[in-house]
């Protein structure tokens, strides 16, 4: 794979590995292989395998343009970033073009390639990020070396996908993600301290002890009031933060990878500089015409 210019290679690596979910491409592979509890996210108990209810013949969902109002949106926060087409490519070659409507076998491979591809197309946007940032240079070699072994993976026939060992992958890719993070977070910390240094005041509030302490990967920030604190370079991966009202809250490379952002409140807020964030995360906010996103999770 050809080196990627770290000031807009991104998204142009986004859509070479194909990475956006085109559901038009897909049968419908979320709609029957996940297990659905009701709850606040989901209107319905469905058990795996079985197709929703709202799944049409042509593949499509009945009720996609509303699916907030009819009690589904953890519907609109799921993304497979592209797994679902690759699995359903996959299995029509494997299976002479039969889907899971035509083939116990295709819908067995289908079901159970679709999760080992997913978080295979997961590593491989967390690599097309670090590949994105100027301070995580000194990692870019090995994250395009680690690109190069993991993209492949993904077009793997389903029955080497159902034998690969994914946490090998994760293993292999998370150190480097780590330390890019490190990185990054660094060079943002010190830049948001010469730049306010450099006014007699800021618009943003320094978080006050008890919130500082918070501020550590998987905290439970559940409701938490952010609004308006200068969070950047925060580590809050896997953090809790449903229900948070981040409005105003300065986001510059808080590192948001795993992070449960259910119902946070990001109206107005800029989620531009925000490490590690997926389409699946962007989904589960509060947003509104003001809220800034990173190029690759743009329409």
């Amino acid at each position: 794979m050809p080196p990627v210019p770290a000031a807009d290679g991104r998204v142009l690596l986004v859509e070479q590995l194909d990475l956006r979910s085109d559901c038009a491409r897909c049968t419908g592979l979320c709609c029957v292989g996940l297990h659905l509890v009701r709850s606040a996210d989901f209107a319905i108990d469905k058990p795996a395998g079985t197709p929703c209810p709202n799944l049409g013949d042509d593949f499509g969902c009945g009720i996609h343009a509303r699916l907030r109002e009819s009690g589904f949106s953890g519907c609109v926060a799921y993304d497979c970033l592209g797994a679902g087409q690759r699995v359903t490519a996959a299995v029509r070659s494997a299976h002479d073009g039969a889907t899971w409507r035509d083939d116990p076998a295709a819908a067995r491979d289908a079901f159970a390639a679709l999760p080992v591809v997913t978080q295979l197309h997961e590593l491989l946007w967390y690599l097309a990020e670090v590949l994105s940032m100027p301070p995580a240079a000194p990692v870019h070699d090995d994250a395009r070396r680690a690109l190069a072994r993991t993209a492949p993976l993904a077009d793997l026939a389903p029955a080497a996908l159902l034998a690969l060992d994914v946490g090998a992958v994760r293993r292999d890719v998370g150190p480097l993600v780590d330390r890019a993070s490190a990185l990054v977070r660094d060079a943002a910390r010190r830049d948001a301290a010469r730049r306010d240094a450099a006014r007699a005041t800021s618009p943003y509030r320094a978080p006050g002890a008890a919130v500082r302490r918070r501020l550590r990967p998987g905290a439970d920030l559940v409701g938490a009031d952010l609004r308006g604190l200068d969070l950047t370079g925060s580590d809050l991966r896997g953090a809790l933060l449903l229900g948070a009202d981040l409005r105003g809250a300065r986001l510059d490379a808080v590192d948001l990878l795993g992070a449960d952002l259910r119902g946070a409140d990001a109206r107005g807020a800029d989620l531009s500089r925000a490490l590690f964030l997926t389409p699946a995360q962007a989904g589960a906010v509060r947003r509104d015409a003001r809220t800034a996103l990173p190029a690759a999770l743009r329409p």
